[in-house]
């Protein structure tokens, strides 16, 4: 299913944030730390499953179910 690293990566975006634009801002730059460019995925990006664990394991690292 193209596009479950995009939805993923808005979903931690957006739980982590909550509404708060400057926690949106440095959870964007953590995940490009991380090595995940939200800017670089889009809905028809293909779909990697290492990067999918490695997006799930951030998650749970900031407290995020996905």
């Amino acid at each position: 299913m193209a596009g479950q690293i995009k939805r993923m990566i808005e979903t931690i975006i957006r739980e982590r944030a909550n509404g708060n634009p400057v926690l949106e801002n440095t959870t964007r730059t953590k995940l490009v730390i991380k090595g995940f460019n939200p800017d670089k995925y889009t809905a028809t990006s293909e779909d990697d499953p290492a990067k999918i664990a490695e997006l799930k394991v951030i998650a749970k690292d900031m407290g995020i179910t996905l």
